[in-house]
């Protein structure tokens, strides 16, 4: 373990590698990227794929030199679990959003459920909802969005290895997701919602698995922040970790 001085004087940890954090609802991938660097001094964090705020899970931090795998992990595959909320609709396609529209999902059954959702697994073009962080021209969507506009978007192409359905309680859905980056969930809960004809909204989501790294091997942000400077780089997985080869693009 090093240290170096800042400009401020104050010491500032050298360690280079990826950290597992769990990160909790209510704060942005950049709050704890920002906490981290604060707590410990060092000089350069950064992510390896953004979650919502109101998201929980895996939080891959890349810290030092690690940063430079950033292309490489946030292009690994994403494993998501959540509830689904049908028959309410929100403009952020989300619990954090205004209502919309409300609709009787009295009528959807489980096996009618199954069948939309398989319908969701493979490639597919998915548009970017309004409320998200893409830009145009180079202004956020969200932006856009707050100020009552609403813009052509560009679909992307992704692709869902899985959409499993662990638990069915009208009106809610719990549900198992395995897809590629940039796959937004609140956006496939939407889309079910529509395809079911009722509606829906992403009630709750935790990211549990990024390429091969799991949630099992990440701690909570307020542990990670309580470690010692020792603490954390015993935490901190080399740069040249062998599972980093299950993580190239695809």
């Amino acid at each position: 373990m090093k240290t170096a001085a800042s400009k401020s004087g104050r010491p500032q940890l050298q360690v280079n590698g990826i950290l597992l954090v769990d990160k909790p609802a209510g704060c942005t991938s950049h709050d704890v990227v920002a906490r981290i660097r604060r707590t410990f001094g060092i000089r350069k964090v950064g992510h390896g794929g953004t979650l919502d705020p109101m998201a929980t899970g895996l939080l891959v931090l890349l810290l030092g030199r690690g940063t430079k795998l950033s292309p490489r992990i946030s292009g690994a595959d994403k494993t998501y679990e959540g509830v689904i909320h049908l028959g309410v609709q929100t403009d952020s396609q989300d619990l954090e959003g205004n209502v919309t529209e409300e609709r009787d999902a009295a009528h959807v059954t489980e096996e009618a459920l199954r069948s939309a959702m398989a319908e969701f697994l493979g490639d597919q073009m998915q548009t970017p909802p309004m409320l998200s962080a893409i830009k145009q021209d180079g202004v956020p969507l969200y932006k856009l969005a707050r100020k009552g506009k609403v813009v052509e978007r560009k679909d992307r192409l992704i692709h869902v290895f899985e959409f499993a359905l662990l638990d069915f309680s009208p009106p809610m859905v719990t549900f198992r997701l395995r897809c590629t980056k940039g796959t937004y969930v609140r956006t496939i809960a939407a889309d079910l919602g529509d395809r079911l004809g009722c509606g829906a909204h992403l009630a709750a989501l935790r990211r549990t698995g990024s390429g091969s790294f799991q949630i099992e091997d990440a701690l909570p942000l307020d542990r990670i922040r309580g470690l010692t400077p020792e603490e954390l780089v015993d935490r901190t997985l080399p740069v040249y970790h062998p599972s980093l080869s299950q993580h190239a693009p695809r």
